[in-house]
């Protein structure tokens, strides 16, 4: 058979459209369903034309179309419940937002006050809704938001120091994430890059010892996605403050996850406390919004008045500047700070500190449900743990509640598969060829939503 042939055998979009498979799809658009018909029909044309033959029956296109139509309409990013015990996960869009972020940015998805002031009616500054927050939580004198702490990273250095020499530790020059690397960060910036010290053991002295006539500014980066341990040696940020004050120059210190607050009945480590390295004097500090501050993808940047006058005077601060949306969720996080109960209202500071007898409960109650959902299948509860993610507590493992989930004729591997096509979603893990949900990453009013997700799979009896 001829690929002439074998092309005028596959069917028209009308044709296809009129196949059972697709004459209504719930919740699905007609528009999506044509769209999908002519997308499916263009990718066959071109395998037969390179010799991927030959053309599936009718019925067999029209399911495939149904399929790739239903995706193609599902509102994307969607909900996942996170059983994974990973409680800041990159993947999963890392800090799940406070319910008062979340009103806060339906509110400001209409027109919004953003930047008017509505006393003089004037045209004002989009900072106003978040700087005097910043500034009362962190207890520093100014500050600037834009949209992550890379982008926080970059404005700072190309403000204060793009032409002139920046002095980092050997030890400190990380990669962020995404091969996104502090000495590149530094290069676009347009700062020169002094490395200081060893990889494990840089002291006071050799800062001093790299300081120049053209030093703009030393750079402290928190090793928040790495421990070096053993034979080591750094300067504390009291020590470097001391050091750069006497010289000067600025300090900037790269905080990354962004922790507020102290968490009860956790080792903190040398994870820093953003209010802290404030109180050292620290002349400008960056850190994320979506990490262990618990908002929304964010870069703040906060210090002292006269370094930050600079950032807010770059050109960068207009590019890299956060959305409506954005503020709005940064700002009510931050009012839970000033005002409220962040280890309560917080869900990454609420599930870094769930009680182990909470845990332990959740477990057991959705080993009952499944259970109850999948008769055939084995339930155990067992002790695990979490891992707080994101690039934070490297190290540190937090004791947790696991349930285990064992189907005859079905391997882990097929169940997880499963569950993250169910809807909705339901992300777990494999540990030791078993298909284990860590409870502290789940809401207890989802237990039961999860139990459902497993009822609904085809699984064999």
């Amino acid at each position: 058979m001829g690929l002439g042939t074998t092309m005028r055998e596959i069917p028209s979009v009308n044709s296809i459209l009129s196949q059972p498979a697709l004459r209504e799809i719930p919740g699905v658009p007609r528009e999506a369903i044509i769209a999908a018909c002519r997308q499916v029909l263009q990718d066959l044309r071109r395998q037969l034309e390179e010799g991927e033959g030959p053309a599936p029956a009718v019925e067999t296109i029209a399911k495939e179309c149904a399929l790739l139509a239903q995706r193609m309409a599902r509102a994307t990013p969607s909900p996942v419940i996170n059983a994974t015990g990973v409680v800041i996960h990159t993947n999963l869009g890392r800090a799940p937002l406070p319910r008062q972020a979340i009103e806060a940015m339906e509110r400001a998805s209409l027109y919004c006050d953003l930047e008017t002031d509505l006393v003089t009616g004037q045209r004002g500054s989009r900072q106003v809704h978040v700087e005097e927050l910043v500034t009362r939580v962190t207890g520093a004198a100014s500050a600037i938001v834009c949209n992550n702490n890379a982008g926080a990273v970059l404005l700072s250095l190309s403000a204060l120091a793009r032409g002139r020499e920046v002095i980092v530790a050997r030890g400190e020059l990380v990669e962020i994430g995404g091969s996104f690397r502090i000495p590149e960060i530094m290069e676009q910036s347009g700062a020169k890059l002094i490395e200081v010290g060893t990889t494990n053991r840089t002291r006071l002295a050799d800062y001093e010892k790299a300081i120049t006539p053209d030093t703009a500014a030393i750079l402290k980066v928190h090793p928040s996605n790495y421990r070096i341990i053993g034979f080591v040696e750094s300067a504390a940020a009291g020590e470097l403050q001391a050091l750069a004050q006497s010289k000067g120059i600025p300090l900037l210190y790269d905080c990354g996850s962004g922790l507020m607050t102290g968490l009860p009945g956790m080792d903190l480590g040398d994870e820093p406390l953003v209010p802290e390295i404030i109180a050292l004097g620290c002349d400008i500090v960056t850190f994320s919004g979506d990490k262990l501050l618990g908002g929304p993808q964010a870069g703040i940047i906060a210090g002292k008045a006269q370094y930050l006058a600079r950032v807010k005077r770059h050109p960068l601060a207009r590019a890299l500047r956060p959305d409506k949306t954005t503020l709005a969720a940064l700002s009510a996080t931050l009012r839970i700070y000033a005002f409220g109960r962040p280890l309560e209202d917080i869900p990454v500071l609420e599930m870094l500190t769930r009680p182990g007898e909470k845990l332990e409960d959740m477990a057991g109650s959705l080993a009952s449900m499944l259970k109850e959902a999948v008769p055939q299948g084995r339930f155990c509860v067992l002790r695990g743990q979490s891992c707080p993610g994101g690039g934070s507590f490297p190290g540190v493992w937090l004791e947790s509640w696991l349930v285990s989930v064992e189907v005859p004729g079905e391997s882990a591997a097929s169940l997880a598969k499963k569950l993250r096509q169910a809807s909705p979603p339901v992300i777990a893990r494999l540990h030791e060829g078993r298909l284990v949900m860590d409870v502290r990453t789940v809401p207890q009013d989802q237990l039961s939503t999860v139990a459902a997700c497993f009822a609904g799979l085809k699984i064999p009896c």
